[in-house]
């Protein structure tokens, strides 16, 4: 064999081995997320990149997640999603009101239990209970998750219902809404991330928001009190979701693949990564010297939040009739799974 003849077979070998890796290239399947939170909230950097990482491995490499941030106002990524300008995102229930009421089963004064019990109970009560009322209809829900519970963080200190009355308070809508009306405050809409402005601005006196936000947010900057209640006064509800579309275009063992490390999965590891973020707060919260007014389950204040609260539940069961599930027996459900959940018993 002469040399040109060598060199011409070397150089049609190293074409097609180009070839090949051309074409694993380009069989490499994009999956882009949208968010807008801050890269220090718990879902971009711990939710985002571990179930990328899930994702990755559990299809071989065929699908490799890239996040987007700052996508605009929250309530749009659910309609951003549905027509595929995006694949995947997360939001708030609470952002469009009226549309999903069922999560907000969750979020009612009194569970009491960590973001990682209530995320998995309201997974389990979502698949079981509320997936059929397609309160989420043109969208593939793959995970539903809380914050931890939510504290009173304010420019003043916040130690009787009296002293916020009136009072302009930021609300991220859902139960939020109900527990302002009756605590009497000027509520005020506004997505997470313009509270710290809204705050420096004296726009708002206050904000209803889990720990986690004195580090996220930096709220100890601006909020140097935060009156806790005990088991917290609310939870907030989000959930986590696809275009169907993107997962009904992929090979049938991919789409098996992200589902496989989706769902309970998904929803526990979030729930688990924003308990992280309230731990983290409040330790930055204690040494930036906010004061934490930690209020027992004896004081007047807490014995009055208890009487504020008494019949929020039933008026969501009833809030939800409409919706053709048994409403009654999915929160019973869920707040029993939670609760045996935080016991231990999974």
């Amino acid at each position: 064999m002469n040399k040109t003849t060598l060199f011409s077979k070397a150089k049609a070998a190293l074409a097609l081995g180009a070839l090949a890796l051309s074409g694993n290239i380009y069989a490499e399947t994009v999956l882009r997320v949208g968010t807008w939170l801050a890269p220090s909230n718990p879902q971009n950097a711990v939710v985002w990149p571990t179930w990328a990482k899930w994702v990755e491995e559990a299809t071989e490499g065929r699908v490799r997640v890239e996040v987007e941030e700052g996508l605009g106002h929250p309530k749009t990524l659910f309609q951003l999603v549905e027509d595929g300008v995006i694949d995947a995102s997360f939001s708030y229930h609470g952002y469009v009101p009226g549309r999903f009421q069922l999560p907000q089963a969750v979020e009612q004064p009194g569970l009491g239990v960590s973001a990682e019990a209530a995320s998995v109970a309201l997974w389990r009560v979502y698949d079981q209970h509320f997936k059929q009322a397609n309160e989420f209809d043109g969208l593939e829900v793959i995970g539903m998750f809380t914050h931890g519970p939510g504290y009173i963080h304010s420019k003043e200190p916040i130690t009787s219902w009296d002293q916020i009355k009136g009072k302009k308070i930021r609300i991220g809508g859902g139960v939020q809404s109900v527990l302002g009306e009756r605590m009497g405050i000027t509520p005020v809409a506004a997505p997470a991330p313009k509270v710290y402005e809204m705050l420096q601005q004296g726009v708002i006196d206050g904000v209803f928001m889990p720990m986690g936000e004195q580090k996220a947010l930096r709220l100890n900057e601006v909020a140097p009190n935060v009156t806790l209640l005990p088991g917290g006064m609310y939870l907030g509800s989000f959930s986590i979701f696809m275009n169907p579309d993107f997962l009904a275009d992929l090979d049938p063992k991919d789409r098996e693949a992200i589902l496989s490390v989706s769902g309970e999965k998904l929803s526990q590891m979030a729930g688990k990564a924003w308990d992280g973020i309230d731990a983290e707060g409040y330790k930055v919260a204690q040494a930036s010297g906010v004061n934490l007014i930690e209020v027992k389950e004896t004081d007047p204040m807490a014995r009055e939040f208890y009487a504020m609260i008494k019949g929020m539940k039933e008026e969501w069961v009833e809030s939800v009739a409409d919706r053709g599930i048994d409403a009654q027996a999915a929160v019973d459900e869920l707040w029993s799974i939670a609760r045996d959940y935080e016991n231990g018993k999974q």
